[in-house]
């Protein structure tokens, strides 16, 4: 399979650095352009990122000498990959499809727009039909917010087989999810933040998109309800979701864990590159999933669930873990952009 060339815009951010490290050897995509801010174009990538590389592991060879580009179409590529500000994104990604780019954007500006798949690889595929309907020469998808990303994966799996009447979420969120700089240390540092900006609207409106079906007009949102809490905590990556379900079917607990771990999507029938073998994995321990020890499940791709149980007010609860900046973001991206490219639509 031929290589697409694919570029990054807002290269040099929390996301960015993210796309930089996955990308690297990707069997299908490979990273000619990285696009940031004036105040980085023109330089290598290792000095722009200089002092503000925030991975473990060292910058990738590839992009150490890659000169930084303005996020503006007359790149060399054909797809990039957004992880810009949402301050700036919208009108950014908008030029780049009108321009006869695909946009695979990791900010929220073009969730909800009509014809705009918010996707998620396992759970709605058939909502790329929507790019049928988009105008431009280009085309953009969207990833979720990173909170819902595992959420709505276990969610898929439970709808599919019971059937969903209402969730209740309770979020842990890390501080990655914040960015760079992100929670000022006296904040957050033995603290619970009860409280991040415009995060529980999200949280309870757009699994319903993703949740939902294909209509003539757009998407026809899921029938159920949601509430959520979220809460910012001290634990650098990984999302932790506290959820309670109702379901339209009853089931037993033993059904209701096969209904998990069972679950496969389209992504793993094609064998993806970035898709792992399995999206949902169970942990029978109690005290499990914990950020510490689950995070790098599949690479830091699969949803870890746990401490499923019999809920006294709805039917059942559990706990889902989830990588933020992984799963959550630049790689839940990369997995959309596998199954654009493997169903030839690039």
């Amino acid at each position: 399979m031929k290589r697409t060339k694919v570029g990054i815009l807002g290269a040099t951010g929390a996301v960015g650095q993210r796309f930089v490290q996955l990308l690297e050897g990707h069997p299908w995509f490979e990273v000619t352009e990285l696009a940031a801010s004036e105040r980085s174009a023109g330089k290598s990538y290792a000095e722009a990122v200089e002092g503000r590389w925030k991975l473990s592991a060292d910058i990738p060879d590839y992009a150490r000498e890659l000169r930084v580009k303005k996020c503006e179409p007359g790149l060399d590529c054909e797809l990039v990959f957004g992880a810009l500000d949402s301050s700036v994104a919208g009108a950014i990604e908008s030029e780049f499809a009108e321009e006869g780019y695909f946009v695979v954007s990791n900010s929220r500006n073009h969730r909800f727009d009509e014809d705009v798949p918010l996707m998620s690889a396992e759970v709605n595929p058939g909502h790329l039909e929507l790019l049928k309907r988009q105008k431009t020469k280009g085309k953009i998808v969207t990833n979720s917010n990173c909170t819902i990303m595992g959420v709505t994966i276990a969610l898929k799996a439970l709808m599919d087989a019971f059937g969903l009447q209402e969730a209740m979420l309770f979020s842990m969120q890390a501080i990655s999810g914040a960015g760079y700089p992100g929670v000022p240390s006296l904040d957050i540092l033995g603290n619970i933040v009860p409280f991040i900006s415009g995060e529980e609207e999200k949280t309870e409106t757009e699994p319903l998109k993703i949740l939902g079906k294909l209509a003539e007009k757009g998407i026809e949102n899921a029938g159920f309800r949601i509430s959520a809490h979220c809460n910012r905590v001290p634990v650098y990556n990984g999302h932790t979701v506290c959820v309670s379900v109702k379901l339209e079917k009853k089931a037993s607990v033993e059904e209701f864990k096969r209904a998990l771990a069972e679950f496969r999507g389209e992504p793993q029938g094609l064998k993806l590159p970035s898709a792992p073998e399995k999206p949902i994995v169970l942990r029978e321990e109690p005290d499990r999933p914990q950020a510490r020890l689950d995070l790098m499940a599949g690479k830091g791709m699969v949803t870890t669930v746990g401490r499923i149980r019999e809920d006294p007010l709805m039917d059942f609860k559990f706990v889902t873990l989830s990588h933020n900046t992984i799963r959550g973001a630049a790689g839940a991206a990369i997995l959309n952009a596998e199954l654009i490219k493997a169903k030839e639509l690039i």
